[in-house]
C-alpha cells in the first residue's frame, strides 16, 4: 500500500513538473510561508497534543490554473496513539497539486490530490491501526465569499482500519472586514467509512489580521461534537486523558514570502 501511494504521489509531481517546464514562461513566482500556532488542530482535532507547533510550506503556480505545493508541521498524534509510546512519526508533510479555474463568471473551482505523508511513521505497529499516510482527492467550488469543498480518501484515513472512501465536507465563508481584517466561519463533517462510531463534525470561527509585510496574525475559536456524538471524549493513550477535540482558542502567526 505504501509503495502504491508513493507511486501515485511521484506520478502526480512528475506530471506537474513536466507541465511547469512546458509553461515556464507563464509560471508565477515560487512562494513560501513559515509560521507557528499555539496548537495544531486539523478538522477540529489536535495533532500536537494541545501543544504549540511549527509549520511552513511552499507553493508554485505553474500557469493555466495548475499548481503544486508542500506544507509541513510538527505533530504528536502518531506517538500519542501508541499505548506503549513507541510509535514514531513527528512530522506531517503534505504534498498536493491541482488545477484552479472558473466554471462561470460567478463560480470558481479547485480540483486536485493531496497526500498526507508522515516520513518513517510506524503507526502500523500499533494494534488496531495501519500506516498513517493518506491520499485524498478534493473538489472545491467558490461563489462570492462562500466555499464548499469535498475530500474523498482513496486510501485508509489517517491510520484507521478499513476506512478507504471516507469523506470530509468543508463549508466556509470569508468576510472581508477591511483594514486587513477577515472573519471566516467554518463547518466541517468527517464521515469515516465503515467506522461511523468515530465520525463527527467540527466548527470554527477565525479572525485574521494582515499587519503588512506578509505577516498575518490569527485567533481561531474551534471545537467538535465528537464527545456528544460518540459518548466519550477524543483521547489518545499518551496524552494523559486530554480531550483533543474540545472547544478551544488557537493563536497563530504566519509570514508569507
Amino acid at each position: 500500500m505504501m509503495f502504491k501511494k508513493l507511486v501515485l504521489a511521484t506520478a502526480l509531481l512528475s506530471t506537474f513538473a513536466a507541465y511547469a517546464e512546458e509553461h515556464a514562461a507563464e509560471a508565477n513566482p515560487l512562494t513560501f510561508n513559515v509560521g507557528a500556532v499555539s496548537e495544531y488542530r486539523y478538522r477540529g482535532l489536535s495533532q500536537s497534543a494541545v501543544k504549540p507547533a511549527l509549520q511552513g510550506g511552499a507553493d508554485f503556480e505553474l500557469g493555466h490554473g495548475a499548481y503544486v505545493g508542500t506544507w509541513l508541521s510538527s505533530i504528536n498524534w502518531i506517538h500519542d496513539a501508541d499505548p506503549k509510546g513507541q510509535a514514531k512519526g513527528p512530522v506531517e508533510m503534505d504534498i498536493y497539486g491541482g488545477f484552479k479555474g472558473a466554471l462561470t463568471d460567478a463560480v470558481a473551482y479547485d480540483i486536485g490530490l493531496l497526500e498526507y505523508y508522515y516520513p518513517s511513521n510506524t503507526l502500523n505497529t500499533v494494534p488496531g491501526a495501519v500506516n498513517a499516510n493518506t491520499l485524498e482527492a478534493y473538489l472545491a467550488l467558490t461563489a462570492s465569499n462562500f466555499t464548499a469543498k469535498i475530500s474523498d480518501s482513496t486510501t485508509n484515513l489517517f491510520g484507521t482500519v478499513n476506512s478507504k472512501g471516507s469523506t470530509y465536507l468543508d463549508l466556509s465563508y470569508a468576510a472581508d472586514l477591511g483594514e486587513g481584517l477577515s472573519l471566516v466561519p467554518h463547518y466541517g463533517n468527517q464521515l469515516v467509512a465503515h467506522n461511523s462510531s468515530v465520525s463527527y463534525s467540527d466548527f470554527s470561527l477565525a479572525l485574521n489580521k494582515d499587519i503588512g509585510d506578509g505577516v498575518v496574525l490569527s485567533a481561531t475559536a474551534l471545537g467538535t461534537n465528537f464527545k456528544s456524538k460518540n459518548g466519550a471524549a477524543y483521547t489518545l493513550p499518551q496524552t494523559g486523558g486530554k480531550d483533543l477535540g474540545s472547544t478551544t482558542l488557537v493563536l497563530g502567526v504566519k509570514k508569507n514570502f
